[in-house]
């Protein structure tokens, strides 16, 4: 008989999340405390330093690139658990190779500042005024701040347009 080998068991704790913007800035908080205890992280660091070892040093546009497109092309967007609004460390998230906007954007946001680039979460709304819907990355390199989002098959530096609503973090 066979049987099929058990995937690993989430697990995590769950809080309480006031809706609105109090909401919003309670899941960046905890987001930005994922990103600064990881980007420390051995197995993030050594990550990131493989993805842009074929790069030109010192180009940061190449570097940000790489991480970029692995995020992007080897994390397949799922969405959470319905009514449950999920954040997965950037080490889960590389092992269960899925997450939704928030879990891809602290997977790239870890990589791009364990190997020395600043990022900031920006928040948009889509549908209503005052609505946040999701979360992309910008990382500063070469001089400018890059738009990422890796939940889009598009580009470095798309970002989506049209928001009603749009939250930056202040760094």
């Amino acid at each position: 008989m066979y049987c099929a080998p058990h995937p690993p068991a989430l697990a995590g704790h769950v809080v309480h999340v006031p809706e609105g913007i109090g909401g919003v800035t309670q899941t960046l908080r905890t987001m930005r405390e994922i990103v600064r205890a990881f980007r420390t992280n051995l197995e993030i660091r050594q990550t990131a330093a493989n993805l842009i070892f074929l790069t030109p040093a010192k180009n940061d546009y190449s570097e940000i690139e790489a991480l970029f497109h692995y995020v992007r092309d080897n994390i397949r967007y799922v969405r959470d658990i319905h009514d449950v609004e999920t954040l997965s460390t950037p080490d889960k998230t590389m092992l269960m190779g899925y997450g939704d906007c928030d879990d891809k954007t602290v997977l790239l946001a870890s990589l791009a500042e364990s190997v020395g680039y600043p990022t900031r979460f920006v928040v948009a709304g889509y549908s209503v005024p005052g609505s946040l819907e999701h979360v992309y990355l910008q990382i500063f390199g070469a001089g400018e701040w890059i738009d990422c989002d890796p939940t889009e098959n598009q580009a470095l530096g798309y970002f989506p347009p049209d928001p009603v609503t749009l939250i930056i973090e202040e760094v």
